[in-house]
This record gives C-alpha cells, structure tokens and sequence, in this order.
C-alpha cells in the first residue's frame, strides 16, 4: 500500500532508500507492524520490506528464511500475484548468491513464464526476468540453452525498449559471454568469434547507463 512507501522512498528528492538506510528502516518497518496476527496484511508487507531491505545488504544465509518465510504468508493469506513474484525474484537472486544455481533457476523460468502470461513477451518486466533466467543459465554453463533463449528475447528488447537501453545491451552481453565461454565453438570460427565477441561486450559496457539509486 501506499503508506509504506515511507520505508522505501524518501518523498522529498523523489528516490528510494538504498544501503545503510533501506537496511536499518527494513528492521524499523518490521518492528512496526510484527505484533500483528500471521494473515495481517501490514505484517505481511512488513516482511516483505524486510526481505527488500536484507536482499540488498546482508548475506545470503540471514536473507534467505525471511524471504521464505514471506512468500509463505503471502500463498496462505494474500496470493496477489505481483507481491509473490517479487519476493520469489529475491528468492531467485538469493539462492544465486548461495551458489544454488539449479533451484534459482527452476524459480527463475517460472517468473518469467508467469511474467509473459500476465504482461507479455514484450513488456520490460518480462524481459528483465528473461536475462535473470539467461544469467543462471551461464552459472550452470548451459551455453546452448543460454544463446537459444538470449537470440529469443533480444528482437523483443530492441523493438520495446529499445537497442540502447540497460536491459538489451545487457543481454548483448549475456549472448557474448554465452558465445565465448562455449568450449564447443569450432577452431577455425574461434579467432573471429572472439574478436567479434570481444567488440560486442566493449560497446555495450561503454554504452551502458549506470543503474539509478534503489
């Protein structure tokens, strides 16, 4: 709801808090409101604040039972399907940080389905998951699996969001890691695949805008 927005925003220069300060009011939100019943919605997004705020600044073992702990009260009292998709994408990225690549995976390509059901294949959201879900695969060096599903989103990103924006050049680069960590790319395709690889991740870093403050 609109009321919490006081922990994540600041409302007088417009952005959200980030680092130190989203960490300590994450713990001062859920204070708050954690004398309520199990099924109360603000303990809910009390948690799920928390959650918010840990994922960004602790390690993955004090995240991960907050963030579990809230997708279970959100499927048992308040299945909206946004808040379930957003704790279960820092879920996802938790379980990346643990190394448990397999589980955030399986996580991740159920985001993103859900995501292209609810938004479409086009909608950045949907594409923003599909390169969480190309990431991991490079994690468990599926390069196959990766290239086929990166060449799959990029007509979408170019065409929606754009040839220079922060997700399509990130997924440029997620295609060019997929092609040069592949061991199988052939030896005479090798020299010129690296250089073209290696010219597609140098425009793309530079081209890149730094990411605007949490």
């Amino acid at each position: 709801g609109e009321g919490f927005m006081k922990w994540q925003k600041c409302f007088d220069c417009g952005q959200s808090f980030h680092g130190a300060v989203f960490h300590a009011l994450g713990w001062a939100c859920w204070k708050t409101y954690v004398g309520g019943p199990d099924g109360d919605w603000n303990r809910c997004m009390g948690m799920s604040i928390l959650g918010s705020a840990l994922y960004e600044a602790s390690p993955p073992e004090e995240v991960l039972p907050v963030l579990e702990a809230n997708l279970a009260l959100f499927r048992r009292y308040w299945p909206h399907e946004q808040s379930i998709l957003d704790v279960q994408t820092n879920l996802a990225g938790c379980l990346d940080n643990f190394g448990r690549y397999d589980e955030a995976l399986v996580l991740m390509r159920g985001i993103h389905a859900r995501k292209a059901a609810m938004f479409g294949v086009s909608h950045e959201d949907t594409i923003g998951s599909g390169l969480n879900v190309s990431h991991l695969m490079r994690q468990l060096r599926l390069w196959d699996q990766a290239k086929s599903f990166v060449r799959d989103l990029l007509p979408a990103a170019r065409r929606s969001l754009g040839p220079d924006s922060n997700i399509t050049l990130n997924l440029n680069v997620s295609l060019a890691l997929a092609l040069k960590s592949d061991p199988k790319r052939t030896r005479d395709g090798q020299s010129l695949n690296r250089r073209g690889v290696d010219e597609t991740l140098f425009s793309s870093q530079h081209r890149r805008r730094p990411a605007r403050s949490r």
